[in-house]
């Protein structure tokens, strides 16, 4: 090993790893275009570049500063979004492959949220926000800018413009009162398919429609449906059938079970419905309807996965094992393209399963930890699994310190790979370089391992979780790799809240992080902006069950805390109010149990700059550095 291979990525290097996104690929199979994120940390933020490769060079580089990249159906252009103007709003812009030509399309007062092409290539179709109504406007002058005067879900419009600077954009869905979040085109380009809720109220999500507008006409039909709807649509390519994720019951059954999907294919001539692959984990998604069939994406365990479902209900697997963030595939199904991270690795770019990028390169010369599958029972003998990261040089007969790091949701996972669009909280790699093994468990209720796994966690939210979580701690100290002695505890959101219970309920561990966790769900039900989502998990209302609401909530274990808890939060979290880290700090406070609150200002769930949240890696390393290893503190309070 060379002398500079004797560390592992530091904290400000973890927040600089890359992402990869919106890949897309050329009709014609021979460029693929995508976003690549990096830190930019003179001006504190992050900046988006669209990069191409194309293929008869095997070259790849930057083109420009943008997002969602979209090629032309004859290949010969890309459109994207690019922030302008003084309030940086997105604005759609065409330009040729070798950057000669660049036309501005749109100059939307509230920009563009997305976009497709005409699959003529004469324009192209997009969405944005209507404009600040006459009501708002009244009541910001008489009132003054109040947030609870002033709120104001504006809905989306869909319009047509012609692919060049001159035309002006059409409405196609003037005064509707409707929120667009995808849509489709047939291939012939007479058909429209669109998915929209009411408003952009979260709550209103419970109330998504499908709509199908004829170009030729101009009318506008609603899909008959009662589920509950989600990720995107396609159509298919005569324009007779689409489709989509929906919830596998009706949605008023919903209202107090979770939720589980399946793919849905409404036939718009018949009024048909199929359920193609009713047993494949909700985490189904349709991405592009071909003559050779649907392009798919869904999650097996720790892997994410592309296929392709044929006519006959076969899905033949596209992608081998790893985790797929994205994929583009051209009309004709022959090429296909994706953002895929294999086990060990961070994400890289494939044009037809060949690597067209070079982004592991950013862990050359440094050490890098090891993380694979393991898996354990639960106290009621459910199976579960985790990835356990251990260090380059680690020792099975020896004992380690154990973090165990939780992942939100509950309705997601953890992974073996590197990515720091996962991850920009805790710095794993710097744990591993102090000494710690790190588990992260895929508890009840993460997505992945079918629908009674994801529905494993009703009516048992922290209770259940703890038992899967001390669970795997027990297992690791009966093979005598972790010391039970030194563990520690931490998470985000969902993976806050359980960090949280954890922290109150036992005294199994010896430090606990609690990142924009829940302490409170009842007064937590009454100021999210999502209280649908908790009352399908608690299988009622807080008035109407305040027991469910009390035995799962970390506060009512409070006299019990003995746990030193590091509370770090959103200024502006609506998901996840701020509220709940007040209400946890006063409690361990008064319990004499220490503690430490750090309310971050301006950030909601997570922050647009990279410099908070390398402060943010920095205080979890530091605390669990201090409680655990026993090392100083000095220096916290000034990050």
């Amino acid at each position: 090993m060379g002398s500079n291979e004797s560390t592992y990525l530091s904290i400000k290097e973890l927040a600089s790893l890359p992402a990869l996104s919106a890949v897309t690929i050329s009709e014609d199979g021979e460029n693929v275009a995508f976003v690549k994120t990096t830190a930019d940390w003179k001006d504190n933020t992050y900046n988006n570049h669209i990069w191409v490769y194309e293929k008869n060079k095997r070259e790849c580089y930057p083109l420009i500063e943008g997002a969602s990249p979209l090629w032309s159906p004859d290949s010969n252009q890309i459109a994207y979004l690019l922030p302008v103007g003084d309030e940086k709003k997105n604005q759609i812009f065409v330009e040729s492959l070798d950057g000669s030509d660049r036309v501005q399309i749109t100059d939307e007062q509230e920009g563009i949220s997305s976009f497709k092409w005409d699959p003529s290539c004469k324009g192209l179709y997009y969405v944005a926000q209507a404009e600040e109504s006459e009501e708002i406007k009244r009541r910001r002058e008489t009132y003054g800018d109040f947030q609870y005067i002033s709120k104001d879900y504006r809905n989306h419009r869909l319009h047509y413009i012609e692919a060049d600077s001159t035309s002006m954009a059409r409405t196609l869905t003037d005064d509707k009162d409707f929120h667009i979040h995808q849509f489709d085109i047939s291939s012939d380009g007479d058909t429209i398919v669109f998915m929209a809720t009411p408003s952009s109220d979260m709550a209103d999500s419970i109330n998504g429609a499908l709509y199908i507008l004829d170009r030729k006409t101009g009318e506008l039909k609603k899909v008959p449906t009662d589920k509950l709807l989600g990720g995107s649509v396609c159509i298919s390519p005569d324009g007779s059938k689409i489709c989509y994720t929906a919830s596998i019951r009706e949605k008023d059954y919903y209202k107090i079970h979770i939720q589980d999907n399946t793919l849905e294919i409404y036939d718009l001539n018949t009024g048909e419905r199929s359920h193609p692959l009713i047993e494949v984990d909700s985490t189904v998604t349709p991405l592009r309807w071909m003559e050779k069939g649907i392009l798919i994406k869904w999650q097996d365990k720790t892997n994410y996965l592309v296929g392709m479902l044929s006519k006959n209900g076969t899905v033949e697997k596209l992608s081998e094992d790893g985790f797929v963030m994205e994929a583009s595939i051209t009309t004709n199904g022959e090429h296909l393209a994706y953002s895929k991270a294999a086990s060990n690795e961070t994400f890289e770019v494939y044009l037809d399963n060949e690597k067209i990028t070079d982004e592991n390169s950013f862990f050359k010369r440094k050490l890098k930890s090891n993380r694979e599958i393991i898996t354990w029972k639960s106290s009621d003998d459910l199976e579960i699994e985790g990835v356990l990261t251990t260090s380059a040089d680690f020792d099975p007969n020896k004992t380690y310190p154990l973090l165990v790091f939780i992942h939100g949701g509950p309705g997601w996972a953890s992974f073996p790979i590197h990515s720091g669009c996962f991850n920009e909280k805790y710095p794993v790699e710097q744990f591993v370089e102090k000494g710690f093994i790190v588990l992260e468990p895929n508890y009840r209720g993460s997505t992945g391992y079918g629908n009674e796994f994801l529905k494993a966690n009703y009516r048992n939210q922290g209770i259940g979780d703890y038992q899967d979580i001390i669970s795997g701690v027990d297992t690791l100290v009966e093979k005598g790799i972790a010391d039970k002695g030194r563990v520690g505890v931490m998470g985000w959101s969902n993976g806050g809240f359980i960090s949280a219970f954890c922290s109150t309920y036992s005294d199994r561990f010896k430090a606990a992080s609690v990142g924009g966790g829940i302490t409170n769900w009842s007064t937590h039900y009454a100021t999210t902006d999502i209280p649908y989502y908790i009352r399908m998990y608690m299988g009622d209302t807080p008035w109407n069950d305040s027991e469910v609401y009390r035995t799962t909530s970390p506060i009512n274990y409070i006299q019990s805390a003995c746990t030193p808890t590091l509370i770090q939060h959103g200024e502006v979290d609506a998901r996840i109010p701020v509220s709940n880290a007040f209400e946890l700090y006063q409690g361990l406070k008064d319990m004499e149990v220490e503690t430490e609150l750090v309310i971050f200002k301006g950030m909601a769930y997570s922050s647009a700059h990279p410099g908070v949240n390398v402060a943010i890696m920095k205080q979890n390393l530091m605390w669990f550095s201090h409680y655990i290893l026993g090392e100083s503190m000095q220096g916290f309070r000034g990050l």
